[in-house]
């Protein structure tokens, strides 16, 4: 019998120990800090997707899984601000000649990269 197996199906490692398979639980998870769109997505996992959540759980996949939506949703977040700057023409100049409307402008631009990201990347698997 070999010493070390991996299931396919739940995708666990597992030793010999004596007669018996048991799962290797030793866990090799990095200890990234989530930031607030990971922790978001989180949320949505444990209420919306149980069993995804409980996989990536046990398979000590979690924390690095979070931080990879974390890193592409700040990335996805602050292109999305910038694209819709330039087509809307929000420059430094409205900024210096009309506050109010910048700020108008920026709080519009900045909800819809939110939505947009809740929608692509959190709200999603």
């Amino acid at each position: 019998m070999k010493k070390y197996i991996t299931d396919e199906k739940n995708g666990l490692d597992y030793t010999l120990v004596g007669d018996v398979y048991l799962p290797n639980f030793i866990s090799t998870e990095t200890d990234y800090e989530i930031g607030m769109w990971g922790q978001r997505h989180l949320n949505y996992l444990m209420k919306n997707h149980k069993i995804f959540y409980a996989s990536q759980k046990t398979r000590c996949k979690l924390n690095s899984y979070l931080h990879d939506v974390d890193v592409r949703a700040i990335e996805m977040y602050d292109r999305l601000v910038k694209q819709l700057k330039e087509q809307q023409g929000i420059t430094e100049r409205l900024k210096a000649d009309d506050m109010m409307a910048w700020v108008q402008s920026m709080n519009n631009i900045t909800n819809q990269a939110r939505e947009i990201v809740y929608r692509e990347l959190i709200h999603n698997i």
